[in-house]
Formats: structure tokens, C-alpha cells, sequence
């Protein structure tokens, strides 16, 4: 139970962050625009596709929270959360600017979220708590088959 808790709250923590990215998008446009510029080098750095992302990185955020269509939105998380710590990375490298110009240490924990959406990924078969994996079909709890209409004793 320790473990499925532990991924419970690693979704709903990265799921959360696309949430704040992705609202940050729709309704603070000005800045949205000013990060793409500054970090992204202009990458979807327009007034119309900025909330379109924003809406997209809500709907991929609530996906990751609540665990569903896991195989396709942990992928997608682990591309945002890598364009992101790439776009930061000499801050990664050199948090302090030691030796490298115009880095920030807050954005250190960003290979700890690129790191996070790794572990989700390989332990997604693991997150018992997630919507998925509460759809999926349980195997009996009985020892035996069935084959033909007979029950076939496993041993």
C-alpha cells in the first residue's frame, strides 16, 4: 500500500504542476509569452496558441491525476517535463552561476521532475490506485481454469 500511495501523490503532484502550467497559459498570456520567448526561443510564442497549449497541458495534467489513458499521457508528460529541463538546463548545471551566465536555482528541481515522470513510468503497472488499473478485469482469486466447460485443477 506504501508504494501505491507514494505514486498516488507522484501523479497528482506532476498532473498538478501541468495543471498550474496549463492555467498559467490561459489566463496570464503576457507572461506565458515572456517565459516562450525568454526560455523556449519563441516556441508557440503567439496570443492564440498559448491558451490552446494551456488547455491542452489541463487536460494531459487531470489525465496523470486521476490515472487514465496512462499509456499515452505518461509519454507526452515525460516530452513536456523534458522541453522544460532542457530549456533550463545550464540552471540545472550550474544553479548558482559559477561559471554560467543568467541561471536560477529554482530551476534545479526540474530534473527531479523529469526524474519523477520517469519513475511514474516505470512503475505505472505498479500504481494500483490509479483509474486504469481500477478498470482493468481482476483474475480470479481461485486456483483452476477453464477449459472446454470443466474446471481444470492448476497445480
Amino acid at each position: 500500500m506504501r508504494k501505491a500511495l507514494g505514486l498516488l501523490l507522484l501523479r497528482v503532484s506532476l498532473g498538478g504542476l501541468l495543471l498550474v502550467w496549463g492555467v498559467n497559459k490561459i489566463v496570464n498570456v503576457d507572461h506565458s509569452l515572456a517565459i516562450a520567448d525568454n526560455f523556449y526561443a519563441g516556441f508557440l510564442s503567439s496570443e492564440f496558441l498559448l491558451p490552446l497549449w494551456g488547455v491542452s497541458q489541463l487536460v494531459i495534467g487531470l489525465l496523470v491525476i486521476i490515472g487514465l489513458a496512462r499509456r499515452w499521457v505518461y509519454p507526452l508528460q515525460l516530452v513536456i517535463n523534458g522541453a522544460s529541463l532542457l530549456a533550463v538546463f545550464p540552471s540545472v548545471i550550474d544553479p548558482w552561476g559559477w561559471f554560467l551566465e543568467g541561471t536560477n536555482v529554482l530551476f534545479y528541481p526540474s530534473s527531479i521532475i523529469l526524474a519523477a515522470s520517469l519513475v511514474m513510468m516505470a512503475f505505472r503497472d505498479e500504481d494500483s490506485l490509479a483509474l486504469d488499473a481500477r478498470r482493468k478485469s481482476r483474475p480470479s482469486t481461485w486456483v483452476g481454469g477453464h477449459q472446454c466447460g470443466q474446471v481444470v485443477r492448476q497445480r
